[in-house]
């Protein structure tokens, strides 16, 4: 599964992109989000509010309980405001 951090999240982790493995038990956003916060203490403050961060899958926005598998491209960033 490739991963992609943009904006804030991509400095507090302090890497663009990574290849990971979830667990098999890893199948939806929440839970790949809750799963690479207990990976490092850079994740953990980096999704600190989840219910700020946003998420695409395959470059389609996706929720909370949508679906993730292995080779899939998840994508998160902060909210994006606009005038």
């Amino acid at each position: 599964m490739r991963i992609l951090y943009f904006a804030g999240l991509r400095q507090r982790i302090g890497v663009a992109e990574e290849e990971v493995a979830p667990p098999q038990d890893v199948r939806d956003v929440g839970r790949l989000i809750a799963w690479l916060r207990a990976s490092s203490p850079a994740h953990e403050a980096a999704f600190a509010g989840t219910s700020r961060v946003r998420a695409a899958v395959n470059q389609d926005f996706a929720g909370l309980g949508d679906a993730v598998a292995a080779g899939d491209e998840v994508a998160f960033f902060p909210p994006v405001t606009g005038g």
